[in-house]
């Protein structure tokens, strides 16, 4: 059960990170490849429903990819929100943590998942681990960026 955890401060204040970590469909002006929308009514809830693609866009809008389901399990503005992974590759538990840092915050996110397909699954995320942890890195680098800016 692999797990990452990433950090990054935000020259904002945690209400401001939390309006923008949660406003679900501009996830993708700072989530690397990533293009979000809520399923069945809006999200900013327990029991929301979200649906993300990462990949590579195609001509059309569309995304080549990975389609990562998700249930909102925990709903506690401005610190916390936790996500259960429910897709048929991306499972497990995702967390932001947002944390008070004076007038500004520190952003956390955690993510364990359980890998599918065995021994091959292993595999796959010894290879692709690097890109995934770099990912993520450069992901808050660019949801902190966008918090200072707008705050």
């Amino acid at each position: 059960m692999p797990d990452l955890v990433e950090r990054v401060d935000v020259g904002a204040p945690p209400e401001r990170v939390w309006a923008l970590l949660t406003d679900w469909e501009r996830q993708g002006d700072w989530m690397l490849a990533t293009e979000v929308r809520e399923v069945g009514g809006p999200a900013q809830r327990l029991h929301g429903r979200l649906a993300a693609r990462t990949g590579l866009p195609l001509p059309g809008g569309r995304r080549f990819g990975v389609l990562d389901t998700m249930i909102i399990t925990k709903w506690e503005p401005p610190t916390l929100v936790e996500v259960q992974h429910t897709g048929r590759i991306v499972r497990g538990r995702g967390t932001f943590d947002v944390r008070p840092r004076g007038e500004h915050s520190t952003v956390v996110c955690t993510e364990v998942w359980y890998l599918p397909y065995g021994y091959l699954g292993v595999a796959g995320w010894f290879l692709s681990r690097p890109f995934v942890t770099w990912g993520l890195r450069r992901s808050l680098q660019r949801l902190a960026a966008l918090a200072a800016r707008d705050a």
